[in-house]
């Protein structure tokens, strides 16, 4: 750091008024289509369509999905309520991300881009062309007015995802201006990108935070139809929809109709789905893909399946346990927990060997710390070596544990007696109290009962008073937001460029803040620093090397018990659709996909016949 910048840093009020000074002018940086996170984006600025679509595809036709249980709400940016699936078809954005690159984004109500180059400012124009559903311009005042009502009022990971900006102004009716509280996140200005834009005359005389089931208005290719609240929602094409020759959307948004139907229980969507009540079907269960679908019309060819591949990190999907309650809070009881799992039994007798064992956040990347810690990953380590276990710096991973269930249950009974607890008449007491241990398992969905009633039993075999409790979805979202759960099941998804949404995730900030994915309750300043680190990455070198200390800090933290992964999307669908292939590298993309008309009255007959 040079002696004039650090004279600013002792100045109160002078650092953010020298980012703006020493920034770029505006004039002197050159107007482009894209920005991406590390390199120049694939695509020229002259690009005529995603290489992974196909401009030529016919439009029309029909898409029914199943949905999860209900809906109460057609607004999905508050906490409050349970929101319709699709809702995000009806807004654009102001750029779009390609589905071919890690974390790229390309102007879509953005017309041109300026991007400081030290990235402490953006400047975007808007499409003149840009128009709401109801013939209204989209305006620099709308994205303002967007910004600020998703940061104040909407979910809490908006708070996190633009923590970063410092102001946001209309410089007139069609550029509008973000200027950064520092230049540390070089993934900030992408996420900017990624703001749905509100229109400003329909929310300013609205109650923003309360559910509606109103028809939302928004500007981008699709508009709700018709709405069976709690039942099926559906969504059709906008004809005149402004942005549909645009290159990023050319060969998109094909299908005339979405519809989502709600079902309450998974095995009934399936059944449905065979019926020819639906089209498509992301299928989870690994059995229901090994046995559910052998069927006349599988073997017809009329039903077909495929895994779509993706080189997204796999993430982290777990059971979460609720540090904000004991005895999550003892380390060791929660490493005892963890040994109480056995994945291989549950790969071969109920997932027909289809999944990977979870051990890192990042798996499946090269953000996975393997190994002893390196010189990097220790140097960004050591300030925090007082609150962090010894095992983050002096044990490798992955972390080795007994090769059987019942030594890892010795282990685990061995742990416990350490927190505190002993067996007496078979039931796990505090010592000192002499309280059984008791956990609840938090559920939604039935499927997961039998993968969740193996644990209970080993649980059981070390004292452990354990149970599952199934509740309805509206029930579920309203324990989970409140943080009213023992132990229940989380996801924490992984793009190729993790970022500012790793606050929401992991830091003391989201503890408590209702609805956000801070699950677990972790409040520890190493993975706080390591988070800022982490955003702050300015080379894919330190953006991996920051990763895997993070993943470190958590994976010895035993703050969940890891599940499974599969490195790719099954999809089941009745053959009426058409697709570009190879699929993009990176993402599974279906508003690429069209109705082709052969195909699909090909299948109707069939399905007439079979009515």
């Amino acid at each position: 750091m040079s002696l004039f910048v650090r004279a600013l840093l002792v100045i109160p009020g002078l650092w953010a008024l020298s980012l703006s000074a020493l920034a770029v002018p505006a004039a002197d940086v050159a107007t482009v289509g894209g920005i991406s996170l590390y390199d120049s984006p694939a695509l020229p600025d002259d690009f005529t369509h995603l290489p992974y679509t196909n401009p030529d595809a016919p439009k029309g036709g029909e898409l029914r999905q199943a949905a999860q249980g209900s809906f109460d709400s057609t607004n999905g940016f508050i906490i409050q309520g349970n929101p319709a699936d699709g809702l995000s078809h009806v807004y654009d954005t102001l750029m779009e991300a390609s589905a071919d690159e890690p974390f790229t984004m390309y102007g879509l109500l953005a017309g041109g881009i300026r991007l400081d180059p030290d990235r402490h400012w953006m400047e975007i124009d808007l499409r003149r062309s840009a128009r709401f559903h109801d013939g209204h311009p989209v305006t620099a005042e709308d994205v303002v007015f967007s910004f600020r009502l998703l940061r104040d009022q909407g979910q809490p990971f908006y708070r996190a995802y633009y923590a970063g900006v410092d102001q946001v102004e209309a410089l007139d009716d069609d550029t509008v201006r973000f200027e950064f509280s520092d230049n540390e996140s070089r993934e900030l200005p992408l996420i900017l990108g990624q703001l749905p834009v509100l229109p400003k005359h329909y929310w300013q005389s609205r109650d923003f935070t309360s559910p509606t089931l109103d028809k939302p208005l928004g500007s981008g290719p699709y508009e709700v139809a018709s709405i069976l609240p709690g039942r099926r929602i559906m969504y059709r094409r906008v004809d005149d929809y402004w942005g549909r020759n645009l290159p990023i959307n050319r060969g998109r948004h094909n299908i005339d109709r979405l519809v989502y139907d709600y079902y309450r229980d998974q095995t009934v969507a399936l059944e449905a789905f065979k019926a020819g009540n639906l089209d498509l079907r992301r299928e989870s269960s690994a059995k229901n893909w090994a046995t559910a679908y052998d069927t006349p019309a599988l073997e017809a060819g009329f039903i077909k399946r495929m895994t779509v591949p993706d080189a997204q990190p796999a993430g982290m999907q777990a059971f979460v346990m609720n540090l904000r309650r004991a005895p999550f809070q003892d380390r060791r009881v929660r490493e005892a927990l963890t040994l109480a799992t056995d994945f291989d039994w549950l790969n071969t007798h109920l997932f027909y060997g289809a999944y990977q064992e979870t051990d890192s956040y990042f798996e499946s990347s090269e953000m996975e710390a393997q190994g002893l810690p390196s010189d990097d990953e220790l140097a960004l380590l050591a300030p925090y070596r007082d609150i962090l276990p010894d095992d983050v710096f002096e044990e490798p991973l992955p972390m080795s544990r007994p090769d059987t269930l019942r030594a890892r249950l010795k282990k685990a009974l061995s742990l416990l007696r350490e927190a505190g607890y002993e067996v007496r008449d078979g039931v796990l007491v505090d010592t000192d109290t002499g309280r059984p241990m008791r956990l609840q398992f938090l559920l939604y969905d039935t499927q997961f009962e039998r993968v969740t009633l193996p644990l209970i039993q080993n649980l059981e075999r070390l004292g452990i008073q354990a149970s599952v409790r199934v509740v309805d979805v509206n029930q579920y979202l309203t324990r989970r937001r409140n943080f009213d759960f023992d132990l229940m099941i989380g996801s924490f998804p992984q793009s190729a460029n993790p970022g500012n949404e790793q606050r929401e995730y992991w830091t003391s900030e989201y503890a408590d803040a209702p609805r956000s994915r801070n699950l677990i309750g972790l409040r520890n300043p190493a993975v706080d620093a390591l988070v800022d680190r982490l955003i702050g990455a300015n080379s894919r070198q330190a953006l991996d090397t920051t990763a895997r200390a993070l993943d470190r800090v958590l994976r010895w933290g035993f703050y969940v018990i890891p599940q499974w992964h599969l490195d790719g999307t099954r999809i089941a669908m009745w053959d009426k659709f058409g697709y570009p292939q190879p699929f993009p590298e990176y993402t599974f993309d279906l508003s690429s996909w069209w109705v082709d008309p052969q195909r699909a009255a090909r299948v109707e007959e069939r399905q007439r016949g079979e009515g």
